[in-house]
């Protein structure tokens, strides 16, 4: 056990969490959602904030506390779910929505504002095959980007979160959401932090054991102080943005997410101001879609037992996303949507039962209610997404339907008779 945890280690892992979780395309989503909710800001702050930034940490720390290996968390449900989770969370990072918006949100924010004729296709392919010659030669020059460019994007953001709060842009918007913390909280699944967290827990876990840090009460103690610094960063930014997005009532039409972010920047910081942004946007969403590629490709390269190559698998990967990227941010947004739906109360439902430890302490607990939070979401989101009325008139009976959280009260129940269950089968025994 390391008994003196030092505040520089902490405040270096706090900041290389800082990193992992800011995804540059994460910053388009306040803004719109400010700009919607408009005098409601506050009330959103909360709810994006509570699942942008408070889930995420609680993902850390119940990550911490299975010693890096959520896969083992998941596994109480049984071998093959956990497989099946692992992969839909790689995927989700990965190819099918994470990398795709990096390269959409390259396109629309870092070279359409400027070279509106030039063809997506183009700039596209050659953002994937940037990506590739990153993943299959890594060397110092990301490292360098990396190291220079979150300090630099963090300073534009400050600027314009610091002057859009003493200057606002305008008036505050009219909110034109009917059920806005609910809401608030389905936008802030949009981060996809939560789901990273579980998946790149054991890189922090791994950074510890390195250091000293050889027991898992030291680890938690450690995870939480330097996630604590990681995420109030985060939270300082969302909530910034929020506000900024707020005071957008001058800005007359509609506006795609990135081109919300771009107009704003250009009425707070001006012409260079946009471009500095732009420039910075383009090179953390590459050095993004070059982490999501490699932790994309070692993950299925491993699955198959070294059957799919590395390199492979990266190609691969690279293919998928570029077809994604083609359809455009706010379609990838249509497309993210159900599939968070999904993800997200199962990972809400694993991580809450982590950290219950005795609480919930029996295999039965985990796999019996997150099966049925599985079963109310997929039905919930096919009811939703393909309009089976017959699945919305069976769901709208469940408490919370109407905000998005028909799971909840079910996984509740299930909770409780299975935890009755288990007691009585044990006494009886």
């Amino acid at each position: 056990m390391k008994k003196n945890q030092s505040m520089q280690e902490i405040i270096i892992l706090g900041f290389a969490l800082f990193a992992m979780f800011f995804g540059s395309g994460n910053l388009i989503f306040p803004p719109f959602l400010g700009r919607l909710v408009g005098e409601q800001y506050l009330v959103a702050c909360i709810g994006f904030i509570a699942m942008g930034v408070g889930l995420p940490l609680l993902g850390v720390m119940a990550t911490a506390k299975a010693d890096g290996q959520f896969h083992l968390v998941a596994e109480r449900v049984g071998k093959v779910f956990s497989i099946v989770l692992m992969t839909a969370l790689i995927l989700a990072i990965g190819p099918f929505l994470a990398i795709p918006r990096t390269a959409a949100t390259t396109f629309e924010m870092s070279i359409r504002p400027f070279l509106p004729n030039l063809s997506p296709v183009i700039v596209i392919a050659l953002y994937f095959c940037l990506t590739l010659f990153f993943v299959f030669k890594p060397g110092k020059v990301i490292d360098v980007i990396g190291k220079f460019l979150t300090p630099a994007l963090l300073v534009i953001l400050a600027i314009i979160i610091i002057k859009g709060i003493f200057i606002p842009i305008g008036p505050l918007t009219e909110n034109t959401i009917e059920h806005v913390f609910t809401t608030s909280l389905i936008e802030g699944y949009q981060t996809m932090d939560a789901l990273a967290a579980v998946c790149f827990g054991g890189l922090i876990v791994a950074n510890l054991k390195q250091k000293g840090y050889s027991d898992t009460s030291s680890i938690i103690k450690a995870t939480l102080k330097s996630s604590l610094i990681a995420l109030v960063g985060l939270g300082l930014i969302y909530g910034g943005l929020i506000f900024v997005g707020a005071h957008t009532s001058t800005l007359v039409g509609e506006y795609e997410k990135t081109a919300l972010v771009i107009e704003i920047t250009r009425q707070i910081l001006g012409e260079m101001g946009a471009v500095f942004l732009a420039l910075a946007v383009g090179l953390a969403c590459l050095t993004t879609s070059i982490g999501l590629t490699t932790t994309g490709a070692n993950y299925f390269s491993n699955l198959s037992k070294g059957r799919l190559s590395y390199n492979l698998v990266a190609v691969l990967i690279s293919l998928l996303s570029f077809a994604i990227a083609l359809l455009g941010v706010d379609n990838i947004v249509g497309l993210t949507v159900p599939v968070l739906k999904i993800l997200y109360p199962m990972i809400i439902v694993l991580v809450i039962f982590t950290l219950a430890g005795k609480v919930v302490d029996d295999d039965r607990i985990y796999r019996i209610t997150t099966y049925v939070t599985l079963i109310v979401s997929i039905l919930d989101v096919l009811g939703q997404s393909f309009k089976i009325e017959f699945l919305q008139n069976i769901i709208s009976y469940l408490p919370f339907a109407a905000y998005d959280f028909s799971w909840l009260i079910p996984a509740v129940v299930a909770l409780i008779l299975t935890k009755f269950f288990v007691i009585f089968k044990t006494k009886k025994a």
